[in-house]
């Protein structure tokens, strides 16, 4: 076994990547440091301490991001992955509620909870958010990664296969394991970027600074102040605000270690983000309009008006550990915690039914034009207590590794004030009650909910031969709502000759339904084909669902295979290739629109309620997911200088095999599951993405340009293909990105570039059936266009 530094592979040539860990370990020099502390490599998907493995029997990526926050035109990290990582998806939705304050973001063409992110390799929180809206993870959480500083990362680790029975739930599609920096040493970057139509102005201050505690101890404190405009692409004259949300707020993240004599020593990481966004609703028309009267007031509003969705997001995530050891056995204790809000004020918007009543009671039709429309939060703590010992007198090697896992969550919805709600002058006059945008949440709606979930796991990798290694791992866990679960998964690696490895893995897998999926509830207001229509979301138990017979949520569980190869001729040139199918039985999704026409045993409770639709969450579909990760990257000289390419590429197609409706909904398949709601979970992310970049570095001056290609897509119209309207085919696009640095000695480095510099934008739709009423969905790189910016970097 032997110690590798993790700045030793902070890059290929120093730029930004997706690198197959097998060739960094290989090509990596450890540099050393008289001051900074030693730190052990690792690897997510092991358990082994101190590895000295260099090939590894599943996918694993290693990004690092260290060029990203010195020089990268993208500024939060989950922008920042995008542009990267092929099998990485996340992009900016607009006219989606919610889901334009919080980017989500997945692996694989699968859902943001079904990917499972770790940082310093403990379990990271989800948001309180569900998606309802948008093209993308549609009924599903996901994690906030625009939470952590890109400054504050020193590497992220990508494992591209189902970890479930080393991690719990979650891991079906990957996982994503952030490593926090804690180096001596301070640096600060500032960057500016906005479009090329001269809106979505960015500003971002962002400083590190590692310090000593003690003798040994090391501590890593980073700040960011986030603020970002508002961008709008709708057309003039329109007046709906079409972009990226607006977002101001700042963010500190600690994270450092106290050595405690020999091996052992206590770690920890803190971190806090208060986020304050806002996002346009759809536009309502003025009086004469189109749009339906009762939902405005002339003497508010008579030209119309934009509502704005204003979100207050707190997030806080904390590690405390111990890492010690037990004769020759490696101990960890650990505690970790996270909790995620977000509270909603609805702005220049109206209840219309207070302004009628006022006009019925011979006023002028005032109603407020601001409300409190209330929240939720979500928290989670984990405690993990881990073991792990090498063995070196069995065969090549074993490493056992067990432990055990408690957790407790906890979710919760607040009610807004009574004015973002009701409807005072009676249910049911042309449904205007609330506040225009985004009614809020009614005392109806008020949970706070709790479950835990124990767990235990046995891990065991096993160096057969020096050529061959055998990866084994078993998981038990029982939630308190649901019951049990236990997953397994076998993985192999074989080296076929001195440049080739051969891998493969089978696993089983599992998702706990989320507590927001089981408990969410709301009122909104969503608009088909440009009409609003009032659709209750009802909880898992309540009244709504039990009478259409929604049976209790359940976990998803998943079936995984990858076969691969790694192929590494020379010292330049590495490639990889990895095939992969995932099986998903008993999926959870977001079902389709139930009223009294389709579905008459529904009619008289949501009239009771004054909403005309509802829909539920509920175990009813199982996917297939099939697909090929590609990747390679090569170094040369070329002329007085050092060229680095990179090249990366996913293909992945998700199908829909089977609708399992619950026994009342026999015969309504369609609409548990209408044409729309699969063709978003088919093909909500492009099936195919291909990134190709090229580095060069000269002296002082480096340049990189990178060329994105993205699949085609297909998303579901309101009306349907049955109505002889064609669904909305999203062509291939292809984005380009270019970025020229100069270092004016080692410590200050400028850069300035262009993001989409060509300003292609998506296939053009018909805006009354898309899901945000626009020409395109976010789909691809989102719709804001060619965006330009410059960073300075200075090292102290």
């Amino acid at each position: 076994m032997c110690k590798a530094i993790l700045l030793a592979l902070y890059g290929v040539g120093g730029m930004a990547a997706v690198v197959p860990f097998t060739a960094l370990a290989q090509t990596a020099t450890p540099a050393k440091s008289a001051e900074a502390p030693i730190q052990t490599l690792t690897i997510v998907g092991s358990r082994k301490i101190n590895s000295s493995a260099t090939e590894t029997p599943v996918p694993v990526d290693f990004i690092s991001v260290t060029k990203s926050a010195e020089q990268g035109g993208q500024f939060d990290l989950a922008q920042t992955l995008a542009n990267i990582s092929p099998s990485f998806n996340s992009t900016r939705q607009t006219g989606a509620d919610g889901a334009d304050l919080v980017d989500s973001a997945a692996l694989r063409g699968l859902g943001s909870d079904q990917t499972l992110v770790l940082v310093n390799g403990k379990r990271r929180h989800t948001v309180s958010l569900v998606n309802l809206f948008g093209a993308r993870n549609r009924g599903n959480t996901g994690t906030d990664l625009n939470a952590i500083p890109v400054m504050a990362i020193s590497n992220i680790q990508v494992l591209r296969d189902g970890a479930a029975a080393q991690y719990g739930s979650d891991a079906i599609a990957g996982v994503l394991d952030i490593s926090l920096k804690k180096t001596l040493g301070c640096e600060a970057s500032f960057g500016y970027s906005q479009y090329s139509a001269g809106d979505g102005k960015n500003y971002l201050p962002s400083a590190y600074c590692g310090v000593r505690i003690g003798e040994k101890g090391v501590l890593g404190i980073t700040a960011e102040y986030t603020d970002r405009g508002r961008s709008n692409r709708a057309d003039p004259g329109n007046p709906r605000t079409i972009g990226d949300t607006k977002m101001t707020g700042p963010t500190v993240y600690l994270n450092g270690e106290v050595p405690n004599g020999g091996s052992d020593k206590f770690y920890f990481t803190l971190g806090a983000q208060q986020r304050k966004a806002s996002s346009a609703a759809w536009a309502r028309g003025g009086i004469g309009s189109d749009d339906i009267p009762s939902r405005n007031s002339a003497a508010m509003y008579p030209n119309g008006f934009v509502p704005y969705i204003n979100g207050d997001i707190d997030d806080t995530y904390g590690i405390a550990g111990y890492r010690w050891r037990i004769g020759e056995w490696s101990a960890d204790l650990s505690q970790t915690y996270g909790k995620n809000q977000l509270r909603y004020n609805i702005s220049n918007t109206l209840n219309a039914s207070i302004a009628n009543k006022d006009l019925l009671n011979g006023g002028k039709g005032i109603s407020p034009s601001q409300f409190d429309a209330g929240g939720f939060s979500f928290s989670q703590a984990t405690t993990n207590l881990d073991f792990s010992r090498f063995f070196d007198g069995f065969m090549e090697g074993v490493n056992v590794a067990f432990g055990a896992e408690y957790r407790r969550e906890n979710y919760k919805i607040f009610a807004g004030e009574a004015g973002s709600y009701n409807d005072v002058d009676g249910v049911g006059i042309g449904g205007n009650g609330g506040s225009q945008g985004f009614p809020g949440f009614q005392p109806g709606d008020r949970t706070d909910r709790n479950r835990n979930s124990v767990a235990a796991y046995a891990d065991i990798e096993t160096d057969v031969t020096n050529r061959f290694k055998v990866q084994t791992a078993l998981r038990g866990e029982r939630y308190s709502d649901f019951g049990s679960t236990l997953t397994g998964k076998l993985a192999l690696s074989y080296k076929a000759m001195d440049a080739m490895y051969l891998r493969g893995s089978l696993s089983t897998g599992f998702r706990a339904p989320s507590l927001q999926q089981v408990f969410f509830s709301s009122t909104f207001t969503d608009f088909i084909s440009g009409v609003p229509m009032d659709v209750v979301l009802a909880p898992n138990g309540g009244p709504v669902a039990n009478a259409a017979g929604i049976p209790k949520l359940k976990e998803e569980k998943s079936k995984n295979y990858t076969l691969g190869l790694t192929f590494k001729p020379s010292q330049q040139l590495s490639m990889t290739a990895d095939f992969y199918r995932i099986d998903i039985s008993d999926r959870i999704v977001l079902s389709g629109r139930f009223d009294a026409n389709n579905y008459p045993a529904l009619g008289a409770t949501l009239s009771a309620l004054g909403v005309g639709q509802a829909q539920f969450f509920v175990n009813s579909i199982n996917t297939r997911t099939q697909g090929l990760d590609l990747t390679a990257s090569h170094k040369t000289d070329l002329g007085a200088g050092k060229l680095t390419t990179y090249f990366g590429a996913n293909f992945s197609k998700t199908e829909v095999t089977k609708v399992s409706a619950p026994p009342s909904l026999k015969g309504f398949e369609n609409v548990l599951l209408s044409e729309r709601e699969r063709l978003f979970i088919e093909q909500g992310g492009p099936r195919m993405k291909a990134t190709l970049s090229f580095n060069y570095e000269q002296g002082p001056w480096s340049s990189e340009f990178k060329v994105i290609r993205y699949g085609s897509q297909t998303l579901g119209t309101f009306s349907g293909t049955e109505n002889g309207v064609p669904n909305a085919y999203y062509e291939p696009k292809t984005s380009a990105d270019v970025a020229l640095t100069y270092a004016f000695n080692d410590t200050t480095k400028l850069t300035v570039g262009g993001t989409n510099i060509f300003n292609v934008k998506p296939t053009r739709q018909n805006p009354n059936e898309t899901d945000n009423g626009f020409y395109y969905d976010s789909v691809q790189f989102g719709l804001g266009g060619a965006a330009y910016f410059v960073k300075l970097w200075k090292k102290f």
